[in-house]
Parts: structure tokens; sequence; C-alpha cells
């Protein structure tokens, strides 16, 4: 056999989706040798060409794809919606109208003696706060001092007792002939604190703020004004120890037991009654005793 060429031929031959490549001797005008197919990646679908036959199968047989799922893999759950939050209702505030009228729970007591107002309204004073104690037992602690005044002209005092350290007068006596007169703020102040009432206080000169903000916050007051808030005229005379004294032939004393923006609610031992007075009135005639209280 005469070998015609005796160099390698190599053909690439191309069909979709596979390249073949054959190698061989070209012997009398035939080409021997083998036949090789690579299937080109990703082409599942390509039929392999079996080797030294030279021809593909007739049908090659396609592995189904499984539809049954992996048993490894977790299942995808199904995104759970978020909760709707019900809505928070809204709350209107409430307005509270602010107080304007205060009262204490004092008792009404009627005075015992003609001319102890000072000592009822004391009385009233102290049973506010749980003390109980007769008008007698507590002017018997005020040391009455029983001399007669010195009168003057028209109808005056000159002299006479000291009403901040003793009762002046005769407790039973009469205020305009006079025979008897009163006492003033150190002497219920004292008592009023030697009895439980520590944090009492008291003076001249007291502004009447001072005396609605006691009101308002539950203190009772007593003050020194005229009897019936009558204004008879102010006089002043020289107590026995050289003190000048401030006086009204209508000397009086009552408790004050509430407060309102225009009044104030007022004990009075006189009658034994509690009734309602403007503040201007209660101003006025306070003022004509500079203003004297006792804060329980």
């Amino acid at each position: 056999m005469t070998e015609l060429n005796s160099t390698r031929k190599r053909s690439i031959l191309k069909r979709p989706g596979r390249i073949a490549v054959a190698t061989g001797l070209v012997v009398g005008g035939f080409l021997a040798g083998s036949w090789f197919a690579y299937a080109l990646p990703n082409q599942p679908s390509a039929r392999p060409v079996l080797a030294g036959t030279g021809a593909a199968p007739s049908a090659v047989s396609t592995p189904a794809t499984s539809t049954t799922p992996d048993p490894t893999l977790a299942p995808t759950l199904a995104p759970t919606a978020a909760p709707t939050l019900a809505p928070t209702p809204s709350i209107a505030p409430t307005f509270v109208q602010p107080q304007t009228v205060f009262t204490i729970a004092v008792p009404v007591i009627k005075q015992t003696m003609v001319l102890d107002c000072e000592t009822a309204a004391l009385q009233m004073g102290l049973a506010t706060y749980g003390y109980t104690y007769s008008q007698a037992t507590l002017f018997a602690r005020e040391s009455p001092d029983l001399r007669a005044p010195v009168m003057g002209p028209n109808h005056t005092v000159v002299r006479w007792g000291d009403p901040y350290t003793n009762f002046v007068g005769n407790v039973n006596g009469s205020d305009w002939t006079p025979t008897g007169y009163g006492v003033y703020y150190p002497v219920i102040l004292k008592m009023a604190r030697d009895i439980g009432l520590t944090n009492a206080y008291g003076g001249e000169g007291l502004a009447s703020t001072t005396v609605y903000r006691a009101l308002a916050t539950g203190h009772a007051v007593q003050i020194w004004i005229e009897t019936n808030w009558t204004r008879p005229g102010i006089g002043t005379w020289t107590a026995w120890d050289g003190r000048t004294v401030r006086y009204s032939y209508a000397e009086h004393s009552v408790t004050l037991s509430g407060v309102s923006p225009t009044q104030v609610r007022v004990n009075d031992p006189l009658h034994g009654t509690q009734y309602w007075i403007n503040k201007a009135t209660f101003e006025s005639s306070w003022a004509d005793f500079n203003n004297m209280a006792v804060v329980f």
C-alpha cells in the first residue's frame, strides 16, 4: 500500500452544541483513525458521538428532572404580617376650677362674760385644734388689773392699765363708762403657745394678705376690731408702766374662719354667730387697731 501522505491531518467538524476532532493517517485514499467528540459545557441536550463509529446514536435518553424537593432544604415560610396596633385614644385634659373659697371648722362659741370677747375668741381658736378649755380657766391666766382709769376732758382716758400685759378693768363692767376694757395680742399669743399651739404667731402691722393666706391654708386667725364693725374713733392713754396704748370704746375681738375672693368669714363671740363680711369693711376696722392679730 502506497502512503500518499505521511503528514498527520487534523480537521475540526463543527456541529451545533459540540466540537468534533478527527485525527488519523490517509491511506489509500481513506482516512484511518478515531473520532472524538467533546460536548460544549452547559449544553445538556447535546448527543455524544461514540468513539470509533463515526456516527451518533439514533436516540439518547435524557434523564428526567426530579420535582421532589430536597429534604435537606428548610421550607420557606411565608412572611408574617406585622400586627396592626389599635390607635391610642386621645384623652382631653380635664379643666379643674381652682378653689377660691376656703373655710375652717371653727366652733362658734359665745362669750360668757360681758367684756371677755378676747378669751372667747381664743377659746374658739384652741378648740379648732383639739384644745378644750373653759373661758373662766383661760381668763384666770390673764391676771386682770382692776384699777380704775384716770379720765381726762371729753370723756377720754388719760391713764389706765396695760392690755399688752394684763386684762384691763372689770371683765363684767362697761367699756363706755369705762369700768372695764380688754386685753391685747401678747397675752393671747402666750396662752396659745403655752397650751400647745407652739407655731402660733401674732403682732401688729400684719398685712391683710398674711391673714388671707393663713385662712386659705387652714389656720384660724384672731383679730381686733370694733364691736359690730362700727368706728367711733381712736384715742391713746398712758399705761401705768409708761406704754402708750391705742384704744377704742368699742374694742372687740373675733376669730376669722374662712376667706373668699371678696369676703372673710367671722366667728363672733358677742352673740355666738357666724357670718361673712366684705374685706373692705374688715380691713378698715382692723386698721384702727394697727392690724393686730394672732394666727393659730
